[in-house]
């Protein structure tokens, strides 16, 4: 396969050759290119020679850069062709369960092993072949992160709808016999994958630590829009205790022959079973903080350092704030802690419960421009709502029901702002700017 090349960067190596826009790149050192990974790992050397062509016409161009130097040439996309789209028809699928008349690209289901060592995303494995896999191991593409969700091979078969996805789950012991660090996630349902299916995922999964460096344990999420697909119950106050009970009797057990828990609960099987959250000690380096493994507590604990180190000016002003029915005991008890801090200060908190996707969708993620909208209209009196980042498109402006921010901004009359996840853009944002500290 051969990729375009869609511009040069000034003085870099390649454009010192006169490398062009429009040039295609077929190999490097002799190594056909396919993708990003193919390119990123066959530029390392110093002395490269490229094959290129144009209209047809063939030439090879030799180049030298730094060690650690890029050659200066830019594509289209990371990926250099096409996404590949997930092949599984999962029972729990989130985006099967989305409202139709959204935007395209949000019933998109990626399943790209690439996509997990550049992003982070989690794929099946079902999309790979054992080419795929040999290159992964040669190229040392390291950590993959892997939807796993049962290590059951029959019982995989039946929660993904797809005949190789037993199969596949051969690629996990392959990978970690070749030295590819793994980071694996459940999806867990009730009466399905958890109980004894979760504790034999558990067993089979840390028997190949520590290729194998964390787990993490997430409840299914289901909408209102769930209709004629697999059926599915929510976990309850006592059935995600039980599922706690199960995830923290491995851990300790693992803990004591191997110094790591390797297995932790998502936040939300600790606040639908309505359990204090575990300390930040608990979560060691909190390697699953993305799949909101820890995120409450590192939040908090973030937060209270943050504002106990605080030597600036004295706050002041009038903030409200704005998220999803989960982060709102969390949010509330912050703002009253700085509140009771500096006297000077007014914040008040806003619940967003989801009209849009139901109420038992309660991640601030998923809070729409819409509910905001409906929910807060005529409400605040403060002169600016701040908003998790989370709520809007990584790459934009825009919720998922495609209502901007200037909109919300408008039909509320405030001026709106976005703050991240972490403790210490909290404070900041609760001092009245990031600025401030």
């Amino acid at each position: 396969m051969a990729v375009a090349i869609t511009s040069v960067i000034k003085n870099s190596p390649a454009w010192k050759k006169r490398i062009q826009p429009g040039d295609i790149l077929i190999a490097v050192n002799g190594h056909s290119i396919r993708d990003f990974l193919d390119y990123q790992f066959y530029i390392k050397d110093s002395d490269l020679t490229l094959e290129l062509t144009r209209g047809g016409k063939i030439r090879f161009v030799r180049l030298s850069k730094g060690e650690e130097e890029d050659p200066g040439l830019e594509f289209a996309s990371y990926l250099m062709d096409e996404q590949k789209h997930c092949r599984n028809k999962c029972i729990f699928c989130f985006i099967d369960q989305l409202p139709k008349g959204m935007r395209e690209t949000l019933y998109f289901k990626d399943d790209d092993s690439r996509l997990s060592f550049l992003f982070g995303n989690y794929i099946t494995l079902t999309n790979l072949t054992d080419s795929d896999v040999q290159r992964i191991i040669d190229m040392h593409i390291s950590p993959v992160n892997i939807s796993v969700h049962t290590m059951n091979p029959d019982l995989r078969v039946k929660m993904m709808s797809n005949k190789n996805a037993g199969k596949s789950l051969a690629y996990i012991r392959r990978l970690a016999s070749g030295g590819i660090k793994l980071n694996t996630q459940l999806v867990l349902c009730p009466g399905i994958n958890d109980g004894d299916e979760l504790r034999r995922s558990l067993h089979d999964l840390s028997a190949l630590y520590p290729a194998v460096q964390s787990i993490a344990c997430v409840p299914v999420g289901v909408t209102k829009y769930r209709t004629g697909l697999f059926p599915m119950t929510e976990y309850t106050k006592e059935t995600a205790g039980e599922t706690i009970d199960i995830i923290e009797s491995f851990g300790e057990d693992f803990k004591k022959k191997h110094g790591t828990r390797l297995a932790y609960a998502a936040d939300e099987f600790y606040l639908k079973a309505q359990r204090e959250m575990p300390s930040g000690e608990y979560y060691e380096n909190y390697c699953q903080i993305e799949n909101g493994v820890g995120m409450w507590t590192s939040l908090r604990e973030e937060f209270a350092d943050t504002m106990d180190d605080y030597d600036g000016a004295e706050p002041k002003g009038h903030s409200a704030f704005a998220t999803g029915t989960a982060a709102y005991p969390l949010i509330r008890s912050l703002a009253d802690e700085f509140c009771r801090k500096y006297k000077q200060v007014t914040i008040d908190v806003y619940e967003i419960v989801n009209d849009f996707f139901g109420h038992s969708i309660t991640v601030a993620g998923l809070v729409t421009g819409g509910d905001l909208i409906a929910q807060l209209r005529g409400k605040i009196q403060a002169p600016r709502l701040v908003i998790p980042d989370v709520m809007l498109r990584a790459d934009g402006d825009l919720f998922l029901d495609d209502v901007t921010l200037d909109q919300v901004s408008r039909e509320l009359g405030v001026t709106l702002e976005t703050v991240g996840c972490s403790g210490e853009e909290l404070f900041a944002a609760f001092c009245g700017g990031t600025d401030q500290p």
